[in-house]
């Protein structure tokens, strides 16, 4: 291998890794600045679970546990935080092995690079029931959160599954890119 070649291929893994804490940063700051326009019942699209989501499919559940705990501590300490710093990063690292589980599954079964799109679905579906059930439950134990569970679970899942059609697909080609 040449002298080139070697700091092409060092080169690959940082650019991936700045790329995926760059969309991090830009989704959480939409999260958490765009997104209350959008709310229904105070309950806002989330933009960082679907980053977290489309990183762990394209990447595995190592990468995506990594941006979730990421995801989350940034979410967790960024303001307006009202609740206790702890559980987005729990929340987000979960959903992130998680869909990590369900690509390892997809590449095991059917020897793709990426599951198909109604897998995806699938998984933001189960990902973002997860990832809200936790946070809303932590924050029952804590003393955190109303007792609205259902409602605000149904209202977050079907935000992220309006919005994975869209941003899903552009999330994977901008991860793509980070290859280069």
């Amino acid at each position: 291998m040449s002298d080139m070649e070697a700091r092409a291929s060092g080169a690959a893994p940082v650019l991936r890794n700045v790329l995926v804490g760059l969309l991090v940063v830009i989704a959480i700051v939409l999260q958490l600045s765009v997104a209350p326009a959008f709310a229904i019942r105070g309950i806002t699209p989330d933009l960082a679970l679907l980053v977290v989501l489309a990183v762990a499919l394209t990447r595995g559940g190592q990468a995506g546990m990594v941006t979730g705990f990421a995801a989350g501590v940034l979410l967790d300490l960024a303001p307006p935080a009202d609740h206790t710093a702890g559980r987005w990063a729990l929340a987000l690292l979960i959903v992130g092995y998680v869909a990590g589980r369900v690509r390892e599954g997809s590449i095991a079964h059917h020897s793709q690079s990426r599951p198909n799109a109604m897998t995806v679905m699938a998984t933001v579906a189960t990902c973002a029931f997860i990832g809200v059930s936790i946070f809303a439950v932590s924050g029952l134990i804590l003393g955190e959160a109303p007792l609205t569970l259902l409602p605000t679970v149904a209202i977050s899942v079907g935000y992220d599954l309006l919005l994975a059609p869209l941003l899903i697909p552009a999330l994977f080609w901008l991860i793509g890119k980070g290859d280069l």
